[in-house]
């Protein structure tokens, strides 16, 4: 019984050291205001909070990392402004666009259905050949009632 109780505790141990040991390497993964951040090398590199999401939030998210300028210019109604401080849509896929290429994602998106539809609406219409005027005036249309405060972006 004592062998047990001495394999028993050996187990549990070395679950709770290498849970440890596991938090510190992924340090590149951060949690704010209920959101993961991820850093990855490029815009290429997808985050693996997306490994067990569907295949359309991935896509989106691969969209909207190569349309920032887009999707600068497009506010998000999901209320992501006042809860998260988001300044527009490419905030709820992208926390920051570092110089050396690398990405830090956020999971925003994959828990808002308002941002995934804005980003997918967006880049279709941009692909259709509409100016980023034309685009954001469908969306501000679109989405100026029944939604929550857009976020603050500048207009165009």
């Amino acid at each position: 019984m004592k062998k047990i109780g001495s394999l028993l505790l050996i187990i549990l141990i070395g679950t709770s050291l290498s849970g440890c040991s596991s938090e510190t390497e992924e340090s590149h993964i951060e949690h704010v205001h209920g959101d993961v951040r991820e850093e990855t090398a490029s815009i290429e590199a997808l985050p693996g909070f997306l490994v067990e999401k569907p295949e359309n939030i991935q896509t989106i998210y691969a969209a909207a990392a190569q349309h920032e300028e887009l999707l600068e210019n497009m506010p998000c109604y999901c209320g992501c402004g006042e809860s998260v401080g988001h300044k527009n849509n490419y905030d709820c896929f992208v926390h920051d666009s570092k110089e050396d290429g690398s990405i830090v994602w956020d999971d925003h998106g994959t828990k808002c259905g308002v941002c995934l539809e804005i980003a997918a609406q967006s880049i279709k219409q941009l692909q259709d050949g509409k100016s980023l005027e034309e685009i954001r005036k469908n969306i501000d249309d679109s989405y100026e009632n029944g939604y929550a405060e857009p976020t603050p972006t500048p207009a165009l």
